[in-house]
C-alpha cells in the first residue's frame, strides 16, 4: 500500500505516464492476466512481450533461464535464452485493444520484431490501430536475417539501425516509435546518433547483456543446461546497473532523444538513478520475476518521499541532473587530497579494512591490540577509499587531509559519497 499522495506523473514522447516505472517487454507482459494485475498493482504502464507476424517461426526452448549467485544474493544476475514472444500478432493486438479500453489511464506499448521492411511496417501498422500508446521496436535481439552479419544484432550495426528505424517510422501515422538499443557495441552514441537520424521519437537502453552464465564443473555443460548443450544468454538484473548507467549517461550526454532505460532497477534508489543520468522512465523485469509485482508500491513511495527531501516539484525535474558531473579522466579535480579515518563507535572489528589494504591497497591499516580497532596511516593512505568500500558497518569516511576525525564522526554514510 502506498503512502504518499504526491502526483509522480511525467510526460515522456508526449505520453502521460501516471508513474515513471513500466513493465519491459519480457516475461512478466506475456500474459493478459499478469498485465492486468500489475496495472491494478499500480504500474504506470507495460510493453508487451516482443511479438511477430503470423508467418515467423517461433521456437523456443526450455529450461531458458540460469542465474548468477553471489555471496548469499541469489539472482544478482538472471540469464535468459528467451528471445521472443510465443504469442504472434494477432494475440497481442487482441490483448492491446483490451488493456487500452480496460484501463485508459496507463500506457499500453508493444515490443516488435520483424525480418524485413514488409513485417516491420505492418506490425506498426497493426499495432496503431489497437490505440496502444507507443510502439518499441526490439533491435537488441539476434535477428540474422536483419543484421550485417548471421547472428548479429540490428542494433550492432549504425547503418542498419539508421535504416530500419527509418522503415518504422515510415509506417507510424500517429505512434512514437521507440528503438531498443544493445549496450554490446564499441560505440553505443554513434548507435543512438543512427536512431535520431532514421526519425525515431526515442531510444530504450539498454537490453541485456550477451553472457555466458556459468560452466558445471562436474557435466561441463554451461548453464543453462539443453539436454547437454546451452548457449549465450542475456544477462539482467542488478550485475548489469552499472553497464545501464554508463549506457544512458554517453546517450543523454551526446543525442538530443527521450530514453527509457531499462537494465538491472531493483529499488526506488536504482530508478532515481537512471533518471539522474538521463532515462524519463524506467522499465523494471528481473525485479518483478524474483520480488513481485507489488515493489511498486516502494518504488513510488521511494520517489515521492525522495522529491520532496530534494525539494523537487516532479519527478521530471531530476532527469539528467548527474549529467554535467560525469566528466573525462582528465578532467578529475586532483587538488584535494583525500585520507581514510574511522568512526570508532561503529566499528565491529570485522578485519576486513585492514585485510583489504594490507593485501589490495597502501598497507597504510593496523590492528593493534587491546582495542583491535583499526590504526590509519595518514602519510601511507593515499585515499584510494578501497577500506570505505568494503566495510560493512560504514565506520569508515573519507576526509580532507585538513579535517580531524572529528569533523569525520559528524558525517552519515551518505555523506561519504559527496567527497
Amino acid at each position: 500500500m502506498i503512502t504518499h499522495n504526491r502526483d509522480l506523473s511525467i510526460e515522456f514522447c508526449s505520453i502521460r505516464f501516471p508513474n515513471p516505472f513500466l513493465l519491459s517487454a519480457a516475461p512478466p507482459t506475456d500474459d493478459l492476466d499478469m498485465v492486468r494485475a500489475a496495472f491494478e498493482a499500480g504500474w504506470g504502464g507495460a510493453v508487451l512481450k516482443t511479438t511477430s507476424v503470423e508467418t515467423q517461426p517461433v521456437d523456443l526452448v526450455y529450461p531458458m533461464m540460469s542465474a548468477l549467485h553471489f555471496d548469499g544474493q541469489r539472482i544478482m544476475g538472471l540469464g535468459n535464452i528467451d528471445l521472443i514472444s510465443e504469442h504472434h500478432i494477432d494475440v497481442v493486438e487482441a490483448r492491446a485493444r483490451t488493456l487500452k479500453t480496460e484501463y485508459p489511464d496507463r500506457v499500453v506499448a508493444v515490443s516488435i520484431m520483424g525480418s524485413s521492411k514488409q513485417q516491420w511496417q505492418e506490425l506498426v501498422r497493426r499495432l496503431e490501430a489497437t490505440g496502444v500508446d507507443f510502439v518499441e521496436c526490439s533491435f537488441s535481439c539476434p535477428q540474422g536475417s536483419m543484421g550485417e552479419e548471421p547472428g548479429a544484432m540490428l542494433a550492432q550495426s549504425a547503418d542498419a539501425t539508421e535504416r530500419v528505424a527509418g522503415w518504422v517510422k515510415q509506417a507510424a501515422a500517429r505512434c512514437p516509435i521507440v528503438i531498443k538499443i544493445t549496450p554490446q557495441v564499441t560505440d553505443v552514441v554513434k548507435v543512438a546518433q543512427a536512431v535520431k537520424r532514421g526519425g525515431a521519437d526515442a531510444i530504450c537502453a539498454a537490453n541485456t547483456i550477451p553472457s555466458l552464465m556459468g560452466v558445471d564443473v562436474d557435466t561441463f555443460v554451461p548453464y543453462p543446461d539443453v539436454q547437454g548443450s546451452s548457449t549465450y544468454s542475456g544477462l539482467s538484473g542488478p550485475a548489469t546497473k552499472p553497464i545501464t548507467l554508463r549506457t544512458l549517461a554517453e546517450i543523454a550526454k551526446n543525442v538530443d532523444l527521450p530514453i527509457t532505460a531499462t537494465g538491472g532497477p531493483v529499488t526506488w534508489r536504482d530508478a532515481v538513478e537512471m533518471m539522474l543520468v538521463g532515462a524519463g522512465t524506467v522499465q523494471f523485469c528481473t525485479a518483478v520475476m524474483h520480488y513481485g509485482l507489488d515493489i511498486i508500491d516502494d518504488l513510488q513511495d521511494g520517489l515521492a518521499f525522495y522529491l520532496d527531501d530534494k525539494g523537487f516539484d516532479r519527478p521530471g525535474d531530476i532527469v539528467g541532473r548527474a549529467l554535467s558531473r560525469i566528466v573525462s579522466h582528465d578532467k578529475l579535480p586532483r587538488d584535494a587530497k583525500t585520507v581514510s579515518s574511522l568512526i570508532e563507535e561503529r566499528c565491529v572489528k570485522c578485519d576486513l579494512c585492514y585485510i583489504a589494504c594490507r593485501d589490495g591497497g597502501h598497507q597504510a591499516i593496523k590492528i593493534e591490540a587491546p582495542d583491535r580497532l583499526p590504526k590509519i596511516d595518514p602519510d601511507r593512505c593515499p585515499g584510494c577509499r578501497l577500506c570505505v568500500t568494503v566495510c560493512p558497518a560504514d565506520a569508515l569516511t573519507m576526509v580532507r587531509k585538513q579535517e580531524t576525525p572529528d569533523d569525520a564522526g559528524a558525517r552519515t554514510p551518505a555523506d561519504n559519497d559527496r567527497i
